[in-house]
């Protein structure tokens, strides 16, 4: 069984163990080392109206769905109306460009219609493969989708494995420590995100994660192929 301990645990202790472990998870998906033609890339980049979930909101999602070696599988970029367009700060105004006037022009759509639009991709992409949330602001991105999802009955845990790809670390891994990502991008050749609030959106982040995902799949395969 994929999620069964091999040791055994005080009964209490193993319950919570594999709920943590294996919540959302099929109980017979082999591990991605062992089949990785049924796992997935769920990379995602978000923009908001401040930096509390919960209190502020998304008010924009990009969502490409991938092979696990960054072959797009689907996508989708959705605007979206907050709640409470009046805690939307300064700061975040001037990264995402947003206005209530410019996201009606926009197309924006309520939340209840965004997490409409989210279940169907993934329920479309779900029925072969197992997917795992991955971002450049792993936790941050993941908090504000969460908190979306929760407010309409579902969550991150219903759709996605409990294991996170956060690119950072990955790039760390790599010898790269640089957090920014324009100087991760620059280490490894690609150009950075769009800066421009007009541009940046939560499809530009998510297509950008998907290129630093390749880059630095093609430098870890290089360096396998030389012994480095």
């Amino acid at each position: 069984m994929f999620c069964t301990p091999t040791q055994p645990f005080p009964r209490q202790f193993a319950a919570s163990l594999l709920l943590l472990l294996c919540g959302g998870l099929h109980a017979q998906t082999p591990w991605p080392d062992a089949a990785p033609d049924v796992w997935g890339l769920a990379i995602l980049d978000v923009e908001t109206t401040g930096l509390e979930p919960g209190h502020h909101e998304m008010i924009d999602i990009g969502l490409i769905y991938t092979t696990l070696d960054g072959t797009e599988l689907d996508r989708l970029f959705l605007r979206i109306h907050p709640r409470h367009p009046e805690r939307a700060g300064e700061i975040a105004r001037s990264i995402n460009g947003y206005s209530e006037t410019r996201w009606k022009a926009l197309g924006a759509v309520e939340p209840a219609m965004a997490v409409q639009r989210i279940l169907e991709v993934h329920e479309r992409q779900a029925e072969h493969r197992r997917f795992i949330l991955t971002a450049y602001n792993a936790p941050f991105d993941q908090a504000f989708l969460d908190a979306l999802l929760d407010r309409h009955g579902s969550s991150v845990r219903d759709l996605y494995t409990y294991f996170v790809l956060d690119l950072p670390s990955m790039a760390f891994g790599l010898g790269v420590p640089a957090l920014v990502n324009a100087r991760v991008a620059e280490r490894f050749g690609i150009e950075p995100e769009t800066d421009d609030p007009l541009e940046h959106t939560g499809l530009s982040g998510a297509e950008w994660n998907l290129a630093l995902y390749r880059a630095m799949r093609a430098e870890s395969t290089a360096r396998r192929s030389t012994g480095r």
